[in-house]
């Protein structure tokens, strides 16, 4: 019978121990800026106030996609479900009602992205903006993804809460 060194018999121990753990126990998680480049779709959009309620800002179905790349550009269109037709076939001839429904109902923008791995936020730098007042600004926000869902939050502009956004990645 042969006698193995110490040496070997560690090293083999540490083989069968590697071997017995998890896949997923051995592999590193990739950086969150890799984990959020893709293709998401609008799950929620919802204001939650300080007592805890919440409230859909875009109904409780908001349309959209926001897409992240990975040379960190995005862009981000949301908009609420269902808006009504305008009446005309131009959308340059909409009426004050009609175009006050389509500002309160969408809202998009895209630019540049930066991700803060050790502070788990995404700052959106922000070029331009369905709302102008966005246009050159930059917009922090904390954020989770986990598995297929992206979450971040967003300081209401209401004062009251924070608007909460969740999104699936798109298949």
């Amino acid at each position: 019978m042969h006698r193995f060194s110490t040496r070997v018999r560690a090293a083999m121990a540490l083989l069968v121990l590697g071997m017995a753990l998890p896949w997923s126990a051995t592999m590193a998680q990739p950086a969150l800026k890799d984990q959020i480049v893709g293709t998401w779709s609008y799950v929620s959009v919802d204001l939650i106030r300080s007592d805890g309620t919440r409230i859909p800002l875009f109904g409780p179905n908001p349309q959209g996609q926001a897409n992240f790349d990975s040379n960190g550009r995005y862009i981000l269109m949301t908009a609420r479900a269902g808006q009504a037709k305008f009446v005309s076939a131009s959308r340059m001839e909409g009426t004050p009602e009609e175009n006050k429904a389509v500002v309160l109902g969408s809202i998009a923008h895209f630019g540049r992205y930066t991700v803060d791995e050790a502070n788990r936020t995404i700052t959106f730098h922000i070029e331009t903006s369905t709302f102008p007042n966005w246009n050159g600004t930059e917009q922090k926000r904390p954020f989770t993804v986990t598995g297929d869902k992206l979450t971040w939050q967003t300081p209401a502009s209401t004062g009251d809460g924070i608007a909460e956004v969740v999104l699936k990645r798109a298949k």
